[in-house]
């Protein structure tokens, strides 16, 4: 008898249930989403027929390596599923997302989707959004101290995401991170709003009412929560 699958690879095997040939899927960004590109190209080198919309430099180059057919998001229109991870999940099945830094990309290819399914592992389930200190904020360079202000003067304390040198880390878009210090939110909805309209902020972390399903790994098994 074959060992259990570690994490991640039990729920992106599960994933897999979700995925039709001749589907157009989007492919998130992270080590849950690798997972999830890993089992999907073993199925392509198998036969399955499917394209994949990328979040990131990163993911585009993996789905290469294993040869799952690419379109862009303006080639594929609406997709059917995208697959992704996220670091925290609330009870309503509420996200946020971005420790990767793929938030603003994830983000549109995730409303550009008939469908949304979230791998995690049982450790980023939290029972409201902000518990686990943490809110990613892309902003436009320009607009960094302006944003970082009017962050403050909504609670949170913003700190711009630096690589292990010293220096910014840019996202695939060119941007910076703002890490936000929060506390847990009690209004994500109107939270995000009151984010949004600062002038160059590019998209938060907060992803309200996007998830279709989520598949949680404990350990070896699977748990499949929907949307009610």
């Amino acid at each position: 008898m074959s060992p259990p699958p570690e994490p991640p690879a039990a729920s992106a095997e599960a994933a897999l249930g979700f995925v039709e040939a001749g589907q157009t899927l989007g492919l998130g960004t992270g080590r849950a989403a690798e997972a999830f590109v890993k089992a999907l190209g073993q199925k392509v080198a198998d036969g399955l027929n499917v394209r994949g919309v990328p979040t990131s430099d990163r993911t585009e180059t993996l789905a290469r390596e294993l040869g799952i057919p690419l379109v862009t998001l303006a080639e594929a229109g609406q997709l059917d599923v995208t697959f992704d991870g996220a670091d925290e999940v609330d009870p309503g099945l509420d996200l946020i997302k971005g420790y990767g830094g793929a938030l603003v990309r994830e983000k549109i290819v995730a409303a550009s989707s008939r469908k949304l399914v979230i791998l995690v592992g049982e450790e980023k389930l939290v029972s409201q959004l902000g518990e686990r200190g943490t809110l990613p904020v892309e902003v436009v360079g320009f607009g960094e101290a302006l944003a970082g202000r009017q962050l403050q003067a909504l609670g949170c304390k913003p700190a711009r995401r630096t690589d292990s040198n010293g220096q910014p880390t840019l996202t695939d878009n060119g941007h910076f991170i703002l890490d936000c210090a929060v506390a847990p939110i009690d209004r994500p909805a109107e939270f995000e709003q009151e984010i949004l309209s600062i002038p160059g902020v590019l998209g938060t972390g907060l992803f309200v009412g996007l998830a279709d399903a989520v598949i949680v790994q404990q350990g070896s098994d699977v748990e499949i929560r929907r949307r009610a």
